[in-house]
């Protein structure tokens, strides 16, 4: 009897059995954890657990294992896939094709990759490429070979996205490379079931020692020409301040003297408005003075007439002039004052003295004095 007709046998009595073959199915599960496997006896015509080795190739083996982590799709006689999740699972020698993949997060490396940037600086970048089947049926049956298609579109994607950046964005910035990177590899193999995590830059540097150094005097002549701008910015900024300084100081002096020349307007128009109120106000009284005086003077105190309030005019005008008399005695400057009948001094009947007269008089003699003969001459002529 044929091995094949053995196993073939034994399984169809697990078969004929539910609760055995589930029992066996589990046994045999543990005996391939722990490194060994089921293969029929010859003697015993039954399934007994040997340790596990490698199968030459072209053995047969009626039982496959799909790992924790993984799927696989069981294909019969090339069509009618059926998915197998992790656990032990039967599949016939050339009726059954299984094909496997790898559930979790993987990396593909991508070494020395040469490129371009977009200011034609000759890079050589690395980097690892991060991602993860999330389609485990479009990852088998929609391409052909999932890992290295991720690889070349991955080596395709990162030249065509460094020639979007200058060198100096790359050093700056590489965050926003590698994002840029994730959206584009992420897009390309979308249709494959596949998922783009992430995109790391883990070595970017010039081609040869020429162009970096070429890249390093660029640079410092970067540095002298933002040194050069910041030196003019600050020479600018202190000529904005000065320029500015000087601005308000005049407008300062300007609002100075507009408010000075306000204060002297005020100050005129308060002083003659205060005039104007002072001279009212003495007229009233005057007036009120002569209503009282003329009132008292009338023989009818009911009906004052016009001569009647003259003469209070003319008493006051007496009074006033006894008061500037009293106050030219009494006072000590030396001063000299002459006086007069009244036709001497032009007075008219109505008045008793007439000072102002008197010193426009004495005025006048003054400058018809000669300036010869001494003090003796002017005593004569006067």
């Amino acid at each position: 009897m044929s091995l094949t007709t053995t196993a073939q046998r034994s399984l169809s009595v697990l078969a004929r059995n539910p609760s055995v073959a589930i029992n066996a199915t589990r046994a045999s599960y543990v005996l391939l954890t722990r490194g060994l496997h089921i293969v029929p006896d010859r003697r015993s015509n039954a399934l007994v657990a040997r340790p596990r080795r490698e199968i030459p190739a072209g053995t047969r083996n009626f039982v496959t294992v799909i790992d924790q982590g993984y799927e696989a799709w069981r294909l019969t006689l090339g069509k009618n896939p059926v998915k197998l999740s992790p656990g032990l699972r039967i599949a016939v020698p050339v009726v059954h094709s299984v094909l496997k993949l790898d559930m979790r997060e993987s990396s593909i490396s991508i070494p020395n990759l040469p490129a371009y940037t977009s200011d034609n600086v000759p890079v050589v970048c690395s980097g690892s490429l991060f991602y993860k089947v999330v389609d485990s049926y479009k990852a088998c049956f929609g391409v052909s070979n999932v890992h290295d298609n991720v690889k070349n579109t991955g080596t395709s994607a990162v030249r065509s996205v460094i020639g979007h950046f200058t060198y100096d964005q790359v050093i700056g910035d590489r965050n926003e490379l590698n994002k840029r990177l994730n959206e584009v590899i992420g897009k390309s193999i979308m249709n494959w079931g596949v998922e783009c995590t992430r995109f790391e830059i883990q070595n970017f540097h010039p081609a040869n020692r020429e162009v970096e150094r070429q890249l390093e005097l660029q640079m410092e002549a970067e540095r002298n020409r933002r040194k050069q701008i910041l030196d003019t910015q600050a020479h600018i900024n202190v000529a904005e301040g000065q320029k500015q300084r000087v601005i308000l100081e005049s407008e300062g002096l300007l609002q100075a003297k507009s408010n000075e020349a306000d204060a002297s307007y005020k100050t005129v128009v308060r002083e003659a408005e205060a005039r104007q109120q002072q001279t009212l106000m003495e007229a009233t009284a005057l007036a009120k003075q002569v209503d009282e005086v003329a009132q008292s003077l009338a023989a009818d105190k009911n009906n004052v007439t016009a001569e009647e309030k003259q003469r209070a005019m003319n008493a006051l005008i007496e009074i006033r002039r006894l008061e500037q008399l009293k106050a030219i005695a009494k006072s000590q400057s030396n001063s000299t004052y002459f006086f007069g009948d009244k036709s001497a001094l032009g007075i008219g009947s109505s008045e008793a003295f007439g000072v102002d007269y008197a010193q426009h008089v004495k005025a006048g003699i003054e400058k018809k004095r000669p300036t010869s003969g001494g003090p003796e001459a002017a005593a004569n002529s006067l």
